[in-house]
């Protein structure tokens, strides 16, 4: 009889740290930083603190994205630009 009371303690104690992981849950919208920078504006996208993506917009431009390219820090590429280029060569003409 003395164990239930012991080991529904024992059990509390244990849990009760986890339950402070359950309050901080990853939140889908992600946040979004706005700068000037020279002559473009610049937004940062975030997810919990991870930089995903980057939106260049030039003030005589048109807007790019920048994205991760292999998920290291601080290696970004135009998502307008493929990787792949496919040459255009002529080597036939009739």
């Amino acid at each position: 009889m003395r164990k239930t009371p012991r080991l529904l303690l024992a059990g509390l104690l244990l849990l009760g740290p986890l339950a402070g992981y359950a309050e901080d849950a990853p939140s889908g919208d992600p946040d979004v930083t706005i700068r000037t920078e020279g002559d473009k504006t610049i937004q940062e996208y975030r997810v919990n603190g991870f930089l995903y993506a980057i939106k260049v917009i030039p003030k005589g431009g048109k807007p790019y994205f920048l994205v991760r390219a292999d998920g290291s820090d601080g290696n970004f590429i135009r998502s307008d630009n493929p990787d792949m280029l496919i040459p255009a060569w002529e080597i036939f003409k009739w």
